[in-house]
């Protein structure tokens, strides 16, 4: 089991990990037909967006089974 301050800590590390991940992914789709000339900026800041909502998304699914399999020790 993980102590309050011990699950903050492998949260943040997990978190930055998946985000980093995605952001590599994101990179490799080719996005240029879908931005408008002179809204290079606007569609760089959504992208980054998009990869944190993501990254945050597996990040949660991957601590959530994490402790799901901790806790079905109190099954039996």
């Amino acid at each position: 089991m993980f102590s309050i301050g011990q699950l903050a800590v492998v949260s943040i590390i997990s978190h930055l990990i998946f985000i980093f991940i995605t952001w590599k992914v994101v990179q490799t789709i080719n996005f240029d037909p879908l931005i408008r000339k002179g809204k290079v900026t606007e569609a760089r800041v959504l992208l980054l967006f998009i990869t944190i909502v993501i990254g945050t998304g597996v990040s949660r699914f991957f601590l959530e089974i994490l402790q799901w399999s901790q806790d079905l020790l109190y099954l039996f």
